[in-house]
């Protein structure tokens, strides 16, 4: 069973925190937190038809009269069935007797995937017949009575996670895709993350949990935002990106520690780590620095961790956001595996390559390199061919192969033309090893960084797909990454600045005094949480003083200080300092269970454009249903076509 261990692995959990030994079987799991050691672990077959779940009889049971409720998940002979539910699997007898010809009339007939209850005795199996891969495998149910509960009709796919079936086609019948052993893990797992989450925050640390609004309104910066009709002309709400506001303004009202399993929107479309509607662990706290929060996250997830996990290891190392992009090209850099990004600018400084003196004589000129491990070994020509078309397309660069210690007869015109002393200096400064390949690129710093990194992952990829182990799936490389700049300039006017992380985030103290003349220039308290090349975490220390914070929205940002004058308002009113954070729950569970997209470790996800495959949402309204709201929309002209997107049926989407 893909969800047995990380069940079992919550009775140590439950042990640990009561003091006493908790035995692991499948009916004992608890539904509610254990909040004292006096609390008893309720059985999942309270206030229902059944005595036991599938998953949860042993030999210990032999003999008993049990009743069972679940799908049959597949049938043999008519002699033997399997039935299935949230804890396990367990074989059934189908009785072959006269007497019982109703009974197997039932269980004989019933389709797969139909919910039946049945009642009989706990068995051995006969002598040679058990199964060890299977929990339930030394004992089988001898049926006396059945029940069709309901029939199931011929489904879309099996009910089985090794059968092949489109994402939209799980999308489109994801109440079957739930059935399935991944799903019921991966949902599993993340519900015993988060009760784990607020036992650590709420009982240990002292937060309150409260709940913000979801209808809010328009604010300055950040993503798009969803917009909501209201019955005033030409108001709308707005849906929160995140409870930022709403967070401060707590703290402010004097409950010094928040936290929310929060659900956020954001009108952008889907991709295999982002949704429209997604939720974090949202947490601020008063009178708190970065270095408290980043404690606070560490036990956090210390304490959460799956016991079936390595555990994790604190404090997580950090680096600034200048060493990140310099040794590893990205913001987020994932540091299961070396391959850095090294700076031999100086081993070319008296350089007589033409285009190598162009660059170093530019200011912001310099001249990088990554080492490739085995490159020369596992890189095949047509590799550095895409290698070297990726950097020009996408950055408008050149990409050189050298191979110092290996001989390849494709070797770069640069290698040939580096003296012996230049390649020494490069063997000690890249640490060279036999069948290495070097890439080197030249150019603007920060250019040449951020395709550095791209190429970085890109030969990961191209290494593990030929059986070479960088990342190891099973580490879990946690980093943090601080001391980002507090302003960046707009892509589509770069005289004009916009906040790196969000216009509330406080300036570092060492640098106020450049806001007033060179802001740009200004470091943030930001600080993000990065696991495995992911950015699972973002927050700041916030400004708490109403002018600094009126200036950096008026005079920095030009932002309409009107939208966020209740903020502004609350800061005069004796705000603490504060500062928080917020982890994007869906991705952190993605990476801990090792799955593919966010989308399966979320119950009821958008598809990759957005849309609710299930529902068919978004829908078209009638007109008539719109007046309330003052809203004239423009709809298809085809009548026809506008009276079947109402009525829409399901659709395969890709």
């Amino acid at each position: 069973m893909y969800f047995r261990c990380g069940l079992n692995l919550l009775y140590k959990d439950l042990s640990r925190l009561t003091g006493r030994t908790t035995q692991t079987t499948w009916g004992s799991l608890s539904r509610s937190l254990v909040l004292s050691p006096q609390r008893r672990i309720p059985d999942f077959s309270n206030f229902v038809a059944r005595t036991n779940t599938c998953g949860e009889l042993r030999s210990s049971h032999l003999g008993q009269e049990v009743t069972l409720c679940g799908w049959i998940q597949y049938r043999r002979q008519n002699t033997f069935l399997v039935l299935r539910d949230f804890h396990g699997l367990v074989q059934v007898v189908i009785p072959q007797d006269e007497s019982a010809a109703s009974v197997k009339k039932i269980l004989c007939e019933a389709p797969v995937e139909s919910v039946v209850q049945v009642s009989g005795t706990v068995v051995s199996r006969p002598p040679g017949q058990d199964n060890p891969k299977m929990p339930t495998g030394e004992i089988e149910i001898k049926v006396k009575t059945a029940e069709l509960l309901n029939s199931c009709k011929k489904l879309p796919f099996e009910i089985k996670d090794f059968v092949k079936k489109t994402e939209a086609v799980r999308l489109q019948y994801r109440y079957l895709d739930l059935r399935s052993f991944q799903m019921q893990y991966n949902l599993r797992l993340r519900s015993q993350m988060v009760m784990k989450m607020r036992e650590y925050l709420c009982n240990l640390h002292g937060f309150v949990d409260v709940e913000t609004p979801t209808l809010f309104k328009k604010t300055p910066g950040g993503a798009k935002e969803f917009v909501v009709p209201s019955r005033e002309p030409g108001k709308f709400y707005s849906l929160p990106q995140s409870p930022q506001q709403f967070k401060q303004l707590l703290m402010v009202g004097g409950f010094d520690r928040y936290f929310q399993v929060a659900r956020c929107f954001r009108d952008e479309g889907s991709r295999p780590d982002r949704q429209p509607e997604f939720t974090q662990i949202d947490i601020e706290m008063s009178f708190v620095d970065q270095t408290g929060i980043q404690s606070l996250i560490e036990g956090l997830l210390q304490y959460s961790w799956p016991r079936d996990k390595d555990p994790v290891i604190v404090p997580f190392p950090s680096v600034t956001f200048a060493e990140a992009l310099s040794t590893y090209g990205t913001d987020k850099p994932d540091t299961r595996f070396e391959m850095k990004i090294v700076d031999i600018s100086d081993v070319f400084r008296n350089t007589k390559i033409g285009f190598l003196q162009d660059v170093l004589s530019k200011p912001q000129g310099t001249i990088k390199a990554i080492c490739v491990p085995e490159g020369a070994k596992y890189l095949k020509r047509k590799d550095i061919e895409s290698i070297r078309k990726l950097a020009s397309e996408q950055f408008n660069q050149e990409v050189l192969p050298v191979f110092l210690k290996a001989n390849r007869n494709w070797n770069s015109s640069v290698a040939k033309s580096i003296m012996e002393e230049q390649r020494l200096r490069l063997i000690t400064l890249l640490e060279i090893q036999d069948e290495d390949v070097v890439l080197l690129t030249a150019g603007e710093n920060k250019k040449t960084c951020s395709l550095l990194g791209k190429l970085r992952l890109e030969c990961a990829d191209l290494l593990e797909a030929r059986g070479v182990v960088l990342r190891d799936p099973a580490l879990f490389s946690f980093l943090w990454v601080v001391d980002f700049p507090l302003f960046l300039p707009k892509e589509e006017n770069p005289r004009e600045l916009e906040s790196a992380h969000h216009p509330f985030t406080a300036p570092h103290p060492n640098d106020i005094h450049l806001l007033y003349t060179a802001p740009e220039k200004v470091r943030s308290q930001h600080y993000d949480l990065v696991l495995n090349g992911n950015e699972i975490g973002g927050g700041s220390i916030r400004i708490h003083n109403a002018e600094l914070q009126h200036y950096i929205l008026a005079t920095i940002l030009k932002e309409d200080v009107k939208l966020l004058s209740h903020l502004l308002q609350a800061l005069d009113y004796g705000a603490p300092p504060h500062g928080g954070i917020a982890l994007g729950l869906d991705r952190l569970i993605c990476l801990v269970t090792g799955a593919a997209s966010i989308r399966d470790v979320i119950a009821f996800p958008k598809s990759s454009r957005g849309h609710d495959l299930m529902s068919n949402a978004p829908d078209y309204i009638p007109p008539e249903e719109l007046k309330p709201y003052h809203i004239q929309v423009s709809r298809p002209t085809d009548a026809k076509a506008e009276k079947s997107s109402w009525n829409h049926p399901h659709c395969p989407e890709s």
